[in-house]
């Protein structure tokens, strides 16, 4: 156990099963933790999103609030790489909802899409994608994931890590307003 404490733990999305056993294998190969799940729901639900702010009082009924203190302090997810394209909740729909939550805005999210298409492209960029891979998704791709980690890590001992914050307030415009609400929850 005291081995995976170093190592960062991904949360893998995708409706195909195929792909979802070759990027848990991409992903341990390079050392990853790894939970594979097969659509943007059970990604929430592992997540313990399901009863987030933004969801219904129907699924906030008193069973969801022994979830809620479980899930946050076992699971920490340091990354998410998803599927574009999958029935029910697209990739950017997950993406949208992890962003929305204040528990896990932070989460780098990483998208997949077998098809190229620029102005998908773009738009989840402008949600605040970390990277958008195009399937298959190769070996060299998981070295992508690294920085996005990393930076993770190096921003919760000091706040103003400028490095990437910069690009990334000119990158997105949501940048910017990202940064004033984690001020402000400080």
């Amino acid at each position: 156990m005291a081995a995976e404490s170093h190592q960062f733990h991904v949360l893998a999305v995708d409706d195909s099963l195929i792909d979802r056993k070759l990027i848990e294998r991409l992903l341990k190969t390079s050392s990853y933790h790894v939970t594979a799940v097969d659509s943007g729901s059970k990604a929430l639900e592992f997540l313990g999103l399901n009863e987030d702010e933004h969801t219904d009082s129907i699924l906030t009924s008193v069973s969801s609030d022994h979830h809620h203190h479980h899930h946050h302090q076992d699971v920490e997810v340091n990354l998410i790489i998803t599927d574009y394209c999958m029935p029910g909740m697209t990739g950017y729909d997950l993406l949208r909802k992890i962003k929305e939550s204040k528990t896990f805005k932070d989460i780098p999210v990483v998208i997949m899409s077998s098809e190229n298409v620029p102005s998908r492209i773009d738009r989840c960029l402008e949600e605040g994608a970390g990277e958008f891979f195009l399937k298959p998704v190769q070996l060299s791709d998981m070295n992508k994931l690294r920085p996005h980690l990393m930076r993770g890590k190096v921003e919760e001992n000091k706040p103003n890590n400028q490095t990437k914050g910069d690009m990334e307030e000119i990158h997105s415009p949501r940048g910017t307003r990202t940064r004033y609400n984690g001020l402000e929850v400080v």
